[in-house]
């Protein structure tokens, strides 16, 4: 009981000096997609060799990130590595939807530094799940070419959901916020932050914009043309 409760302060600790830093970075919305943390976090629990923290890492800034990264010596990786462990896990246990969370958590979009500044590719871990390789994190909707690159990583992201079992139109729900305005000195965007909304402030606020209509998904998962957005979009590893 005393490691169980030593650990838990820990974890609060790391989270709470990570979440607090004062460093520039556009306004955190790493809690947005609530329902693919809890679930990424639960599979993650039962084998996670690297010591990884909490999959809320792995949505935060290099800066931020790197405080909970355990093993994962590359802060841009920690997303992927979350997923990719996360994904394992869920395959050994049988755990199809398990398997979709980690998918759409590898999707989602990570803090960068400021409205319109994309976060960039990992290059210095290979992915052990081709399903994880195959995709690629949503970049800042103000970005440069970011409605096309969000647009493919979602239609990429509904084909490996259909080739484990799960419904490729959950896709679309690794999908990010309209676009903020470049140059805004207050970082706001259109985000949401939301802890404790455990249905994910994007979804009950309505935050959300599709990247691709319903028709689109069924043709990427039946075999369509989809590539997966793989680019290079600059540099942001601000927390």
């Amino acid at each position: 009981m005393l490691h169980q409760f030593t650990t838990s302060l820990i974890l609060a600790c790391c989270l709470a000096s990570a979440l607090s830093a004062p460093i520039r970075r556009e306004v955190p919305q790493e809690h947005s997609h609530e329902p693919f943390l809890t679930s990424v976090r639960a599979s993650l629990a039962s084998n996670n060799p690297d010591g990884i923290v909490d999959p809320v890492f792995g949505l935060l800034g290099n800066a931020a990130a790197a405080a909970g990264a355990g093993k994962i010596a590359d802060a841009t990786c920690l997303q992927q590595a979350t997923a990719d462990q996360a994904f394992t896990n869920a395959k050994v246990a049988g755990d199809v939807q398990g398997q979709v969370d980690a998918l759409i958590f590898r999707a989602l979009e990570r803090n960068s530094g400021s409205v319109g500044l994309a976060t960039d590719a990992c290059t210095s871990i290979q992915a052990v799940n081709p399903e994880i390789a195959a995709i690629q994190q949503h970049q800042d909707p103000a970005s440069t070419n970011a409605a096309a690159i969000n647009k493919s990583i979602t239609l990429e992201l509904a084909k490996q959901i259909a080739a484990v079992g799960g419904n490729p139109q959950d896709a679309l729900k690794a999908g990010t916020f309209a676009p903020g305005i470049i140059g805004d000195p207050t970082a706001k965007g259109n985000t949401c932050n939301v802890a404790d909304d455990l249905d994910g402030c994007i979804f009950t606020q309505n935050l959300l914009v599709p990247d691709a209509t319903a028709d689109e998904i069924d043709a990427a998962a039946a075999g369509g043309n989809a590539d997966n957005g793989n680019a290079d979009n600059g540099n942001a590893d601000a927390g």
